[in-house]
Order: structure tokens, then C-alpha cells, then sequence
């Protein structure tokens, strides 16, 4: 279980999803009165003086894109298991503070290296996510099966980027969970964006409350 502030407050976790159903008993039990609304993967309780919001990110498989200007991962996962998965180096030049040409110079260089790495992150998703060359020019559903949701790390704009090229349609049109505060892409960070994925986001607003880490 991982817990951030938020506004005054508002208190943000993210539980590991078997271990949710006995939380949420603990936090009813905690609450005389608390009322409990499940509507698909939402589930709401509200008690006098505060409430929780609570999403699960249910979505099996689960395609994996993360990528920073320092590499990238590149991952299916069944469940908790990772069943295809390529992680890699690339360097993109950070910003220079010269002026004039070599600014320029930087800049371009900076541009085509962003490039080259957003190519290459799409064609290892193409490969892995989305299809696999067969012989006679057929292609196939990915490595390990079309996925049905996508997590999306790194960059912000380098992840829009990839999946902003050719082929990449379907991964677009999936459902979504960000998760771009984790670090450098790696196979243990890939394996941490898995885990953080299948987990059960809360959002607590309850100023007056304990600490809902108790709760665990």
C-alpha cells in the first residue's frame, strides 16, 4: 500500500488489489453509518463528516508503455506476469543554456535523438502489443494476446509521441492508467507499473479523520 496528500484533506493510496475487499471492511467498520456503492470498477462509501472513492483497473491483459528520455519498457502482463517485455537505453541530449548556434545545434540534435527514440518504442509496442510479422505477410494479435488496457509512464510528451505513430490506433482507444512520477524504465520498474496497475486507487476526504493507513 503507497499513500500521498493531496489537498487539504484528501488523501490518495493505492492498495494492492487482493488485499482491497478486507480494507474496505476495516474502513466500513471504522465508520458507523458508512454506505457502500459499487458501480463496475468504482466503488464509493460515504460516512457523516467524509467519503472514498475507490477505482479498481481491472483490464486483462495489460499492455505496458514507459518511456523517458533516458530508455524505455516495453511490456504484456497476464495478470501479475509479465509475458513479453523489452527494456532499452537511449540518450536524448537535455537542454543547454548556450545561446545562438549552438543552441540551435543542441536543439536539432536533441529533436532527432527524441526521435529516433519514439520510433524505436513504437516498434517494439508494434511487435509486442499490437501485432507480430507471420509468414506470407500476415500478421497476428501480439505476443501475448491483444491487450485490453494500457499504462502509460515516463514523459508525458514522449509517451503521446509514440503513441501517436502509425499502428499504434489500438492502444490509443484503450482504457488508460498514468503513472508517470515512476523513475528511468528498467525491468524492476516495469514490473513496479504492473503492480501499481492491478492495484486499487483510493481517494479519501475526510479532514477530520485518522490516517488511513491504519486501515491496512
Amino acid at each position: 500500500m503507497t499513500g500521498t496528500p493531496g489537498s487539504a484533506g484528501l488523501r490518495r493510496l493505492e492498495i494492492a488489489g487482493p488485499r482491497f475487499p478486507g480494507w474496505l471492511e476495516r474502513l466500513v467498520a471504522d465508520h458507523p453509518g458508512a454506505q457502500v456503492l459499487v458501480d463496475g470498477p468504482l466503488t464509493r462509501v460515504d460516512w457523516p463528516g467524509g467519503s472514498a472513492v475507490c477505482e479498481a483497473f481491472g483490464h486483462d491483459p495489460l499492455a505496458v508503455l514507459l518511456v523517458r528520455r533516458g530508455g524505455y519498457a516495453v511490456g504484456l502482463a497476464h495478470g501479475d506476469a509479465l509475458v513479453a517485455a523489452k527494456t532499452g537505453r537511449r540518450h536524448v541530449q537535455g537542454r543547454t543554456a548556450a545561446g545562438g548556434w549552438s543552441q540551435q545545434r543542441f536543439a536539432r540534435r536533441r529533436e532527432g535523438q527524441a526521435d529516433a527514440l519514439v520510433e524505436a518504442v513504437a516498434g517494439h509496442a508494434l511487435r509486442i502489443l499490437v501485432r507480430e510479422p507471420r509468414a506470407g505477410g500476415r500478421d497476428r494479435a501480439g505476443v501475448g494476446g491483444i491487450p485490453a488496457g494500457l499504462v502509460l509512464a515516463g514523459d508525458r510528451r514522449l509517451a503521446a509521441a509514440v503513441l501517436a505513430e502509425p499502428g499504434l490506433q489500438a492502444l490509443r482507444e484503450l482504457s488508460r492508467r498514468e503513472l508517470y512520477d515512476l523513475p528511468d524504465p528498467d525491468a524492476r520498474v516495469l514490473a513496479t507499473a504492473v503492480q501499481r496497475a492491478r492495484a486499487v486507487r483510493v481517494a479519501i476526504d475526510d479532514p477530520h479523520g485518522p490516517d488511513p493507513v491504519r486501515w491496512r
